[in-house]
């Protein structure tokens, strides 16, 4: 089978499930991409926007708004390790390259150009090297190997995420139905991280500013998702992401309290404290050939 007939067959795929009543994993042709830094800004305080281009971002695809990439580094000695085709999937070599996992933030196929958000930390792999890039600079990126399509059915929706989630809460906010109703909670450390969100107007956004406490403590998320009421009868869909530790309470309520059902809740650890390039087996890790890592976060960093 040609991979034209699998581009085909994957998009028709993704058409039957948002057509649909539940969500499904669709998976696309994943490929390795040189591409070239086009620029970089800061979006707040706390996120840098990494904006990729050049002839490799032709043909890249992003259909959910939890797709990731991974921006794949050289070795400390300076060599170069690629996964390499294999059909429509990639071969990752052994041990696998130093690589680190975000969240497209946006896809312009017209301009040609891909933004991914990274949250910045003081000795962070890939902040340290986003902050230092230049324009023309090269960063290969695989990816993404598929994503999450969930059908427009719900009646309330639960946005749930720290600054780590936050360009995915975003591209959540972006692509859910204008007529959409429910709740975004994004925990910051204060309002100079706020950002712009395109958010439906049926669609409650909570700022929680955790101040001087450290990134992935306390249980300000907690105590605010747990308040909401969900009205009687209602199908809602929950996405909840953020520090593991943080959230566990809250894959709890969901399951003991709220009792959604499977397919009507994905719930990711992006990373945790104390652990660098953090693997999270969570709920719908997009199937791949490559191990998980964080996604929107600096795995390096050690809060």
């Amino acid at each position: 089978m040609t991979r034209t007939d699998h581009g085909h067959r994957h998009l028709e795929r993704i058409a039957q499930v948002r057509a649909g009543n539940v969500p499904e994993k669709v998976r696309y042709p994943i490929r390795v991409r040189e591409t070239r830094v086009v620029r970089t800004a800061m979006v707040g305080s706390g996120l840098l926007r990494l904006t990729l281009g050049g002839s490799g971002v032709e043909g890249f695809e992003s259909h959910s708004p939890i797709d990731h990439v991974k921006l794949i580094f050289p070795e400390p000695d300076g060599s170069l390790r690629l996964p390499e085709p294999d059909g429509d999937l990639l071969r990752w070599p052994r041990p696998a390259p130093t690589s680190r996992e975000y969240t497209v933030r946006r896809h312009d196929p017209v301009a040609g150009e891909i933004d991914i958000d990274i949250a910045p930390h003081p000795g962070g792999l890939a902040s340290g090297w986003a902050q230092e890039a230049a324009p023309g600079a090269v960063a290969h990126v695989a990816g993404p190997p598929g994503g999450l399509i969930v059908p427009p059915v719900y009646d309330r929706y639960l946005l749930v995420g720290d600054i780590t989630a936050l360009p995915a809460v975003a591209c959540w906010l972006e692509q859910l139905p204008r007529d959409a109703r429910g709740w975004a909670f994004v925990e910051v450390a204060d309002a100079t991280q706020e950002v712009p969100l395109a958010a439906p107007e049926g669609m409650e956004v909570h700022w929680l500013h955790r101040g001087t406490r450290a990134a992935g403590t306390g249980d300000l998320l907690e105590r605010s998702v747990t308040a909401i009421a969900v009205p009687e009868g209602e199908r809602m869909y929950a996405w909840i992401a953020g520090e593991a530790g943080q959230i566990k309470p809250l894959r709890r309520w969901v399951r003991d309290v709220l009792r959604l059902p499977r397919p009507d809740h994905e719930i990711s650890g992006y990373w945790k404290r104390g652990v660098a390039d953090f693997d999270d087996d969570h709920d719908h890790a997009p199937p791949d050939h490559a191990p998980h890592g964080q996604h929107g976060h600096d795995d390096d960093h050690r809060h």
